[in-house]
């Protein structure tokens, strides 16, 4: 499985903003449309499409929130693509070139506490829950550098 992460720009927006998830899965991510338009008006965030080959399967964000501190906003992969191993070869690829970053203390990303598969998931990656966020939606998981 060729699974590559490319940054977002005029030749794939159309094709990021086409992706979607599962019925039941809306509540649990951002519109990928909204998140390209979030990143173009907000300073350090960072765009990727997940790649399978040539094909676009999914969509990242992050943002550098301080020197130390970087947060997935976003990460997603379309319905018709999950359940192969996209989105956890993706997050390695992801995790990867995030931690280039030679400043970075923490990683975070957040999820719906409902989810039912996101807890196990990204604890495999080494994301340690730290509570809910300000808002008190949203779980809050860290990984420490």
């Amino acid at each position: 499985m060729e699974i590559t992460l490319k940054a977002v720009d005029k030749s794939n927006y159309e094709q990021i903003c086409d992706l979607d998830v599962a019925k039941h899965q809306e509540d649990y991510v951002a519109c990928n449309m909204w998140s390209l338009v979030e990143s173009m008006f907000n300073d350090n965030h960072v765009t990727r499409g997940i790649y399978q080959g040539n094909e676009v399967v999914g969509f990242f964000m992050w943002v550098k929130e301080s020197a130390q501190k970087i947060s997935i906003w976003r990460f997603m992969v379309d319905q018709k693509y999950q359940n192969k191993g996209i989105g956890r070869y993706a997050l390695t690829l992801a995790l990867e070139e995030i931690k280039q970053d030679s400043e970075l203390k923490n990683i975070e990303i957040c999820y719906n506490p409902n989810n039912p598969v996101a807890k196990s998931f990204y604890e495999s990656f080494g994301f340690k829950e730290i509570g809910m966020d300000e808002d008190d939606e949203d779980m809050l998981a860290l990984i420490t550098l």
